[in-house]
């Protein structure tokens, strides 16, 4: 019989089993739930690719073979049960900054360098996934996360206001806006147009709010295009046009090494931003289950799908946090929905390609302001903006940055602008001296309890950061001011250590100095609850010889027994 132990360790291994794999364990009553489910996702692959080709700058069947590829190479090597991949409203803005000002406005240099943009992608995520970089997404706080996001909102929505209102405009997005508002004030929108995306939101949202089971997305779309078709609108509004017929395709054509250098930058930035999307919606789902999705397999995963989406024509993708709901709450039981979904998308592209010759454009743009609005979140902005005043200078940072200088330079500022708060958090600590309060075990701080009692003979402090070169001194000059304020003798200090978590030896420095300074005022500097990594390093960092065994202590209630018995 096997232990226990061994049991579960089976267990957690083959909840980790991924792709192709757990195909072994595929059970024939789920085939019906994982093709049923694909069925209802493909009403909203479709489109969704589509839409998000569009805002990218992009031939709208690059959005396509965008759909399928990582569909199934994900099916392949995926670690997550259930996981959509696809183009995402949120990378569409990023994909087109990289690659707009290197196209020159051709259509067919666009789709290279997306293509490029991909692959390099791809290869960053598996290079990260073999460094176990898994968890590098711990640089994206909340607070980044949230201003990100709503100003990818924002932006988005705004991208899509020509396609929505029937304006032609071409530029950046505040010249798309320029023109936009020129055309409001001059009459230049296009009633059809603007008619047909209104009325593309309306049946995008009316099914949300009644909670109907059929899809918003594909009545809007299917409304659209009868729409269009019966009404004769083709010639008064644009429309996506016939899709070329056939498969996913290299595309990689024109392009060199000097472009890859170029998007260098922005694949990086673009990897980071996809996979923390990613990763938070797969151990989302897997928490779900009670399981959990390795980072690293879930980095080379889509990695993997990116890459070969690149080289098949298609562009940058990420987890889809609209798309994988759906897959889900149709019942979907294993990646077969993906292989499902992304089958009916070819069989859509091979036999009915001149669908689309009635998609009005518009409504495509009502697609992607759709998902824009649902990616927004003021409710947990207004959450952030009542917890923290810093916290919410970063989310404002990460906001302002999108819209004004760039999605990936507004991120990096910030990253840095919480790697600096950080900082200073850490170099102003909150520090405090402890004492004994009467019928309360332990010690507590006086500050939040002026109740309680200095222990005789003892200066019990508390230093809540780990020492570094900015904070060492501020630890010294707090000792030597606790020491003058105090009228009682003191023979000791004892420093209650637990916060310490780490010393370098700038910090080393400046507590040796400490040390010597309060011996030559004769008082002693012990430790309590010093951390064993940390008490390691003062003895490899060479002050064995002076902070010896008998200054350290387990808990401070040990150094206080030790000490008055020594008075």
């Amino acid at each position: 019989m096997s232990s226990p132990t061994r049991s579960s360790a089976k267990s957690s291994a083959k909840d980790r089993i991924s792709g192709v794999w757990a195909l072994k364990g595929y059970k024939r009553e789920w085939l019906r739930h994982d093709v049923v489910a694909g069925a209802a996702l493909f009403a909203l692959l479709v489109p969704a690719g589509m839409a998000y080709a569009q805002a990218a700058g992009l031939p709208p069947v690059t959005g396509l073979y965008a759909t399928v590829v990582p569909l199934l190479v994900y099916a392949i090597v995926g670690p997550s049960r259930i996981l959509v991949l696809g183009p995402d409203s949120a990378l569409a803005p990023m994909i087109a900054a990289a690659i707009v000002p290197l196209a020159a406005g051709s259509s067919e240099k666009s789709v290279a360098l997306a293509g490029l943009l991909a692959v390099l992608i791809g290869v960053i995520m598996l290079a990260g996934s073999a460094l176990k970089l898994g968890t590098i997404t711990g640089l994206l706080s909340k607070p980044i996360r949230l201003g990100y996001l709503n100003g990818i909102a924002l932006l988005v929505a705004l991208s899509q206001l020509p396609a929505f209102l029937g304006i032609e405009a071409d530029g950046d997005i505040w010249q798309k806006l320029a023109k936009v508002t020129t055309g409001v004030f001059t009459g230049s929108v296009n009633l059809p147009a603007l008619l047909l995306g209104v009325g593309s939101l309306a049946l995008i949202w009316i099914p949300r709010l009644l909670k109907w089971k059929v899809p918003g997305v594909l009545l809007a779309v299917v409304g659209s295009c009868l729409a269009t078709a019966f009404l004769g609108l083709n010639d008064d509004v644009k429309v996506t046009g016939v899709l070329p017929q056939g498969l996913p395709m290299p595309a990689l054509g024109g392009i060199g090494w000097a472009d890859a250098v170029a998007l260098l930058p922005a694949a990086a930035g673009i990897a980071l931003m996809a996979f923390a999307d990613t990763g938070v919606l797969s151990q989302t789902l897997a928490a779900k289950e009670g399981k959990k999705v390795s980072g690293n397999r879930e980095m080379a995963a889509l990695g993997a799908a990116n890459a070969a989406t690149g080289l098949l024509g298609g562009f940058p993708i990420s987890g889809s946090t609209s798309r994988t709901p759906v897959a889900v709450d149709a019942g979907a039981k294993s990646q077969m929905t993906g292989v499902v979904g992304s089958v009916l998308v070819l069989a859509f592209m091979l036999l009915a390609p001149g669908v689309t010759e009635y998609l009005p454009s518009a409504t495509l743009a009502a697609v992607v302001i759709a998902a824009a609005i649902a990616l927004a979140d003021p409710a947990g902005v207004k959450r952030l903006l009542s917890r923290s005043r810093s916290e919410s200078v970063v989310m404002l940072a990460a906001f302002l940055g999108v819209l004004t200088v760039g999605v990936l330079q507004g991120i990096v500022v910030a990253i840095v602008l919480a790697l600096l708060d950080f900082v200073r958090r850490a170099w102003d600590p909150y520090r405090t001296e402890l004492g004994s309060q009467e019928g309360r075990p332990g010690y507590h701080d006086l500050a939040r309890h002026p109740e309680g009692e200095r222990i005789p003979g003892l200066l019990i402090l508390r230093f809540d950061a780990p020492l570094f070169f900015g904070n060492g001194q501020v630890l010294a000059n707090f000792v030597r001011e606790q020491l003058d304020e105090t009228s009682d003798d003191i023979s000791h200090v004892v420093l209650a250590a637990e916060p310490i978590t780490g010393i370098d030896t700038t910090a080393l420095d400046d507590l040796v100095t400490l040390d010597e300074w309060l011996a030559r005022h004769g008082v002693d500097l012990v430790f309590a609850e010093l951390k064993g990594p940390v008490k390691d390093k003062l003895i490899r960092l060479g002050t064995a010889a002076r902070f010896t065994p008998d200054h350290f202590y387990s808990t401070v209630g040990a150094a206080v027994r030790a000490l008055k018995d020594e008075e």
